[in-house]
């Protein structure tokens, strides 16, 4: 390598990305995911003992897929192949797996294959790799940003370890982004001053992805003014340097679900703050506003109904004013509907009761309609006897006891209301009219 190459070697390192630059090595560098990686844990000893089997890194981005997988390499004496299934086909993979059955073979080494955005791979895709897999021609390691239960096929998952990783806390990306700095490949070499309420800000709206961090800071140093040969940043070089920090709200994604599941959740639990928290995400996000007003509606009939029969009547409502209003001034009407359905009493009996029914329908057979409640409104219909014994209710002052269940189901009771709100005194009312059934 002549003088010319070492320049050259160094220009390039100098224009990747800083957070591609400062990428930790080892362990011992890594920041975050001490849940998987902490001295002990069994991610931590497979990769130290060299005995890791196929496995999956599941996770927002920014927050260590790759490094955990390029460190693995650093460790490994296996063959060691990356790919990115957004830019690989199968080609790219039965070439691997042809290398590595030879290795095996001849050498007795193992190929480790890392897959990045594995859940680009289509179906079939998928599947061709799963024999090499089972075999232990190639050991799997993906890396995704998607649910891997909805997006990575079973039988693959079967096979491998699932490791999920989390958004760094903000004391890890400050850490992330003094050591930065600090490190000769990053600006260790450079007279730097920032400002401390910069790595709060910027930690704040990175939202746990270390990388988004990094770019911030690689910005800030790059194009902030120099004031005696020292670069100086400030609160708001940080703040033009980093955007907002963004939602992590795919709407076909794995966070739409978590959130919606969380807001429903924390209706049902009767947390008005809580639900009202969740909603803002989702708006913020750009969720569609009916999907939030349909999943209030079936809410205030599942978790709510007869405990405050009212609530269907608030919840529909507010998805048709929804539906007139549009952004941003349904938010208000889809606040008060949350808050009214998380602070209304609640009960299950309503969906309780019509999946019992449901299940009744589908596995037992009934023995019949009582001919008394056939229909009676055509001609020769009481030659079959139908409606002849009905007791009309009106006749006797608005209730009377008879049988309306076929004779095989008499005895069953599908709505069993409970002691809150309304559905109390139903409760009531129904012990009164049905003293012997309930």
């Amino acid at each position: 390598m002549d003088l010319f190459d070492m320049a050259n070697q160094k220009k390039n390192i100098n224009a990747k990305p800083l957070a591609e630059r400062v990428r930790p090595e080892t362990l011992e560098e890594y920041i975050g995911q001490q849940h998987l990686i902490g001295k002990g844990k069994m991610l931590y000893r497979a990769i130290t003992t060299d005995t890791l089997s196929s496995a999956i890194f599941y996770g927002p981005p920014g927050v260590g897929k790759t490094t955990l997988a390029r460190i693995i390499a650093n460790r490994t004496k296996a063959n060691f192949v990356e790919l990115s299934a957004v830019s690989a086909g199968t080609a790219d993979v039965k070439k691997i797996i042809t290398e590595a059955d030879n290795n095996l073979k001849l050498y007795g080494k193992k190929t480790i294959l890392f897959l990045d955005e594995v859940h680009r791979f289509n179906k079939s895709q998928q599947d061709s790799m799963l024999p090499y897999v089972e075999k232990g021609t190639i050991i799997l390691i993906g890396a995704t940003t998607e649910n891997p239960y909805f997006e990575v096929n079973n039988a693959l998952l079967s096979r491998s370890m699932i490791f999920q990783l989390k958004p760094l806390c903000d004391e890890d990306v400050i850490t992330a982004l003094k050591n930065a700095l600090k490190n000769p490949k990053g600006f260790g070499n450079m007279d730097i001053e920032v400002e401390p309420e910069v790595f709060k800000y910027f930690a704040l709206h990175s939202g746990g992805d270390i990388r988004k961090a990094l770019n911030a800071l690689d910005m800030a140093v790059n194009t902030s003014a120099k004031a005696s040969g020292k670069i100086i940043i400030t609160e708001e070089d940080a703040q033009e340097c980093i955007q907002r920090s963004v939602n992590l709200y795919d709407k076909n994604g794995d966070n739409h679900y978590d959130t919606i599941s969380a807001f429903i959740k924390s209706m049902r639990g009767s947390d008005p703050d809580a639900a009202v928290y969740y909603l803002a995400k989702m708006l913020d996000a750009g969720e569609d506003p009916m999907f939030i007003a349909r999943r209030i509606v079936i809410l205030a009939s599942e978790d709510i109904g007869n405990a405050d029969p009212l609530a269907l009547a608030v919840a529909v409502n507010a998805m048709n004013a929804v539906h007139m209003l549009g952004m941003p001034e349904c938010r208000i009407t889809l606040s008060q509907a949350a808050i009214y359905a998380a602070c209304a009493p609640k009960s299950n009996a309503a969906i309780n009761a019509i999946d019992e029914a449901l299940n009744d329908v589908r596995a037992k057979k009934d023995s019949g309609i009582p001919n008394y409640l056939k229909d009676a409104h055509y001609k020769g219909a009481a030659k079959l006897d139908h409606g002849i014994g009905y007791k009309y209710p009106h006749s006797f002052g608005g209730f009377v006891e008879q049988q309306y269940l076929p004779d095989s189901h008499k005895d069953i009771i599908y709505y069993k209301p409970t002691e809150n709100g309304t559905e109390a005194k139903i409760k009531d009312r129904l012990i009164k009219l049905w003293k012997d059934k309930r």
